[in-house]
């Protein structure tokens, strides 16, 4: 945003010979010298404000600019506030997790799931126990398996060091 105000040019640092005006209420003034253009802002207690700088000639306004600047603010804010932000949620199993710990950390997948969240289940290999990852990815394909019916599966589990992972996403809802 700071960057875009930069380059907004108002009344004396617009260098341009010839620019086409639109007035306050937005009717076209025509192509005019920006001297004339100036000091018909000036006239009305406004600023001219270049709007199109790239144009043949370019477009300038005549405005408040101290307004302009506020309500650009307010528009950057509001689709700040409406921009929500997807979280990846972490659980970690291991190839020897027990059935009630397993139904519990399913059970928290489940509810990152139905929140929004993408959910970003690990198998987590210690010593020799990376001897079966076949084991790893009967856990993963349950969790997929048993998570069918809110998520899909993302990315397919893959085998990382001592880790194997699978990434789960919300369903699209159908409205």
């Amino acid at each position: 945003m700071q960057q875009q105000q930069q380059q907004t040019r108002v009344n004396r640092q617009i260098r341009a010979r010839d620019v086409r005006v639109i007035a306050d209420d937005g009717s076209q003034l025509g192509v005019m010298a920006t001297l004339d253009a100036l000091r018909t802002a000036q006239e009305q207690g406004l600023d001219l404000v270049e709007v199109a700088p790239n144009s043949e000639p370019p477009v300038c306004r005549i405005m408040d600019y101290g307004k302009y600047k506020y309500e650009q603010q307010k528009k950057t804010q509001g689709a700040r506030k409406k921009s929500s932000q997807v979280q990846i949620k972490e659980i970690k199993f291991r190839p020897k997790t027990d059935e009630h710990d397993y139904q519990t950390k399913v059970k928290h997948i489940r509810r990152f799931i139905e929140d929004g969240d993408r959910c970003k289940a690990v198998i987590f290999f210690r010593g020799r126990e990376i001897v079966h990852k076949d084991r790893g990815l009967v856990i993963l394909k349950r969790v997929a398996e048993d998570l069918k019916d809110i998520a899909k599966v993302e990315q397919e589990p893959q085998f990382e060091g001592r880790t194997m992972n699978m990434m789960l996403v919300p369903l699209v809802k159908k409205a």
